[in-house]
């Protein structure tokens, strides 16, 4: 058999030759990329671990992210009846645990209103931490990643402080520094039936004295942020930037935010951006704009299944099977992004050392 050329053999290795392309087929921001020197590469940032290849959120996840390359890894942060910060990507939990199988839980379900919506379900502010142990974690999108559902029932919820001690075993595992990178979900609304997630955030923090390489807090709601940063604990604070709308409980909107003056008051209290991945990409300032101001800018979410992708790279009519994800990175790399959020971080992994090898 013939040698493969370099770059189809990392695609192979990845499980992902579908999604092969060659080297002339890189847009030509690619180019950039790969002259950039090992401090300038973007991080890679695994999404709930590596959401694309295990449950959410749990261990299994993180720690494959980790093993995968993910610099850092991303827990949502939710509370619990007795104000324990645990990690699920909404505090309604019907579709990340099995919890509609346990009949001792079958009264708790409600419908609640969130940020304005109403949802029905299982929530985990009306569970104690000992509760939601009793519980295991499921696929979330069963449908367009059976693959992970092999994990059902496997995981248990984490805290925040469990994804903490697992992020430092990581580290010292891997010899290499790996972030936490929570997210306060709903924080407006968790203040308003007395669970504010940024005080027990702060203790754990605090508590295990995690510094500035160690964390870096994100929300949609600058006002969580601005109490984080009330709190004086020096860690850097990212702003996330919807598509439409702007953050719950907020007169500002997120178009207005993305503006030039916008992102100048941003940088009075925060470190980076996150915009979602369409808002960077030309003709679209936003890029140039945010380092201007100072701002990093960290894009989410990548995924590599053609429903999640620019309906030019993705490849047949199946919306589940993967299309053409190199090419989004390559392209979002090239622009010179400095973090890419990713539900499959070996892809992006990957991606990065194929954008900054001169072989390609």
């Amino acid at each position: 058999m013939p040698a493969l050329p370099r770059r189809r053999s990392i695609l192979l290795a990845a499980g992902a030759a579908t999604a092969a392309t060659t080297v002339s087929a890189l847009p030509a921001a690619a180019a950039q990329a790969r002259q950039q020197p090992e401090s300038a590469r973007p991080l890679v940032i695994g999404h709930r671990g590596s959401a694309g290849w295990r449950p959410e959120h749990t261990a299994a996840s993180y720690t494959f992210a980790v093993q995968a390359g993910a610099d850092w890894i991303e827990p949502d942060l939710v509370p619990t009846k007795d104000h324990v910060l645990v990690v699920r990507h909404e505090n309604e939990i019907s579709q990340t645990t099995e919890v509609a199988k346990h009949p001792e839980f079958a009264e708790r379900r409600t419908t609640k209103t969130v940020d304005g919506r109403a949802v029905t379900g299982w929530f985990t502010e009306d569970f104690t931490l000992a509760e939601l142990k009793t519980l295991r974690a499921v696929e979330r999108l069963p449908l367009v990643r059976n693959r992970n559902t092999v994990f059902d029932g496997t995981q248990q919820i984490m805290t925040f402080q469990e994804v903490v001690d697992l992020a430092r075993r990581l580290s010292r595992q891997h010899g290499r520094r790996i972030a936490v990178f929570p997210e306060t979900k709903h924080p407006t609304y968790f203040r308003s039936i007395g669970l504010p997630l940024e005080p027990e955030l702060v203790r754990v923090v605090r508590q295990s004295r995690l510094n500035a390489r160690e964390c870096v807090v994100q929300s949609f709601e600058p006002s969580s942020l601005l109490r984080i940063a009330d709190a004086r604990l020096r860690l850097p604070l990212w702003q996330a930037l919807g598509t439409s709308g702007g953050p719950y409980a907020h007169t500002t909107t997120y178009v207005q935010m993305m503006t030039p003056a916008g992102l100048r008051e941003i940088a009075e209290y925060a470190d980076w951006i996150g915009p979602d991945k369409s808002s960077v990409v030309p003709p679209s300032p936003l890029l140039t704009d945010a380092h201007a101001a100072g701002l990093k800018v960290g894009a989410y979410t990548f995924r590599a299944e053609n429903q999640f992708l620019p309906a030019a790279l993705r490849r047949g009519t199946n919306p589940i099977e993967f299309g053409d994800a190199f090419a989004e990175y390559a392209l979002h790399y090239g622009l010179g992004v400095d973090a890419v959020v990713t539900d499959f971080p070996d892809l992006a992994v990957i991606a990065r050392s194929e954008a900054n090898d001169p072989r390609s």
